[in-house]
């Protein structure tokens, strides 16, 4: 049975982890499809908006499968177990939850429900929108086992939250529930339990009925000049935002006849 599920949904593709039985942790077999539906959504040009989440409304990821883990073995003629590890990493180059140190070309939206824990954080993480119910709790409980962060958490939770915050999360590994998330800004929105899919497919497609050209190059230039000086950031955001000048000036043109006044389309 297939552990992750692709499909389509208007202008946006939903990938899901169906282990609910795991609380959709992520073993190896579920890491190479996650990463088989990153690709097939990078891949689809009617798809514009991934949205990531995880069967059932007990869970969104539970992070790696740590029994699983547990269950692996070094090889027999491992006798540096550390190089044996480090080969191990370097197979799962593009990360070890399947697609985590690539950034997508398009916008993804993570919908969360229940757990949001340790590697299925920093899944979350990767989205650059995500929406949670009432029951979602998210946190770094790998800090128990010892496990490290390894997929972008380190990097990419600092970007959202700020230092302090982030590195509460890191040392500590305290659950932070849905309230307190939203005023981090650790999550954008906060829905009733069970309506985290249908919110996040909503805002999706009001992202597709934008012009794809400068989401895209927006997007990029946010992404991008975010490690830069502010100079370097002005510079990218010219050099990006002058490939997509003809498409603002039409949308001026569609503004000056009428078209969107009031801020009507605006907003998700």
């Amino acid at each position: 049975m297939p552990k992750v599920r692709y499909e389509r949904r208007g202008a946006a593709a939903l990938l899901v982890i169906t282990r609910p039985e795991r609380r959709n942790a992520v073993d190896d077999e579920t890491a190479a499809e996650l990463a088989a539906g990153f690709r097939r959504f990078e891949e689809d040009d009617g798809a514009r908006v991934l949205v990531l989440s995880g069967e059932g409304p007990e869970a969104f990821c539970a992070g790696a499968d740590l029994k699983a883990l547990a269950e692996a073995r070094l090889p027999d003629d491992a006798a540096d177990p550390a190089e044996a590890v480090k080969r191990w990493l370097d197979e799962r180059s593009d990360g070890p939850l399947g697609f985590t140190r690539l950034t997508p070309t398009k916008p993804a939206v993570a919908a969360i429900s229940g757990w949001c824990l340790a590697g299925g954080l920093e899944l979350a993480l990767w989205c650059d929108i995500r929406i949670a119910t009432v029951t979602a709790k998210l946190g770094f409980t790998e800090r128990r086992f010892g496990v490290p962060l390894i997929d972008g958490g380190t990097q990419r939770l600092p970007r959202i939250v700020g230092m302090g915050r982030a590195l509460e999360m890191i040392l500590t590994g305290r659950i932070v529930e849905a309230d307190e998330a939203l005023r981090w800004g650790l999550v954008n929105e906060v829905v009733a339990a069970g309506s985290h899919v249908d919110r996040a497919l909503e805002i999706a497609e009001g992202i597709a009925r934008f012009p794809q050209e400068t989401v895209l190059s927006d997007r990029r230039a946010a992404l991008e000049g975010a490690g830069t000086t502010l100079g370097e950031g002005l510079a990218l955001e010219a050099e990006l935002g002058a490939a997509s000048v003809l498409v603002g000036i039409r949308g001026a043109a569609r503004f000056a006849a009428g078209e969107g006044r009031g801020a009507e389309g605006a907003g998700v």
